[in-house]
């Protein structure tokens, strides 16, 4: 695997789309207090640089799940790390690096629910609708791309790339 020569998405492009998003997000919630659950490890970048954009109060909180294996969805999810903060009657903000296949954003988001939240919302930095295989949709998205394995900016691939400041294709060699 390589990573492609160009970035797909540069610094630039998420910094701009990242505070168009907390724009979007604050504007939908004046009143507050919001409780963001990034979804660990792969939005931690994005979720960062969103939280201290908003403009309204936040409790940050993290939520992990696994799904993937190298660079294939595995078709389960195993909640990993539940968040501490209560959930009931908060509006949740559940913040994904990308959105795939829809399946571990769908578990999320059935565990979500039955703590009772009073509103839920998904946003994240990169959609790929062409590979769902669920009824899921975010809230707020950053970029929709095509079927591409993409790594960098919390994104990986066996867990390397994470620290790339902009988002790459990963090819094969």
């Amino acid at each position: 695997m390589k990573l492609s020569g160009q970035p797909l998405l540069s610094e630039e492009a998420i910094a701009r789309r990242v505070h168009e998003l907390a724009e979007a997000v604050s504007g939908d919630h004046p009143e507050g207090p919001l409780l963001v659950l990034a979804v660990l490890k792969g939005s931690v970048h994005f979720a960062s640089d969103l939280v201290r954009q908003l403009s309204v109060p936040v409790t940050l909180d993290f939520i992990r799940a696994k799904s993937y294996q190298g660079t294939h969805s595995g078709g389960s999810v195993e909640l990993l790390v539940k968040p501490t903060a209560p959930i009931r009657d908060q509006q949740v903000l559940v913040v994904e690096d990308i959105l795939d296949t829809g399946r571990t954003a769908a578990a999320l988001v059935d565990w979500i629910e039955a703590q009772g939240p009073a509103g839920l919302k998904i946003c994240t930095l990169v959609d790929k609708p062409s590979r769902r295989v669920t009824d899921i949709r975010a809230d707020y998205v950053g970029f929709d791309i095509k079927d591409q394995f993409v790594v960098g900016y919390g994104m990986d691939y066996d867990e390397q790339y994470r620290e790339l400041p902009a988002i790459y294709v990963l090819e094969r060699e």
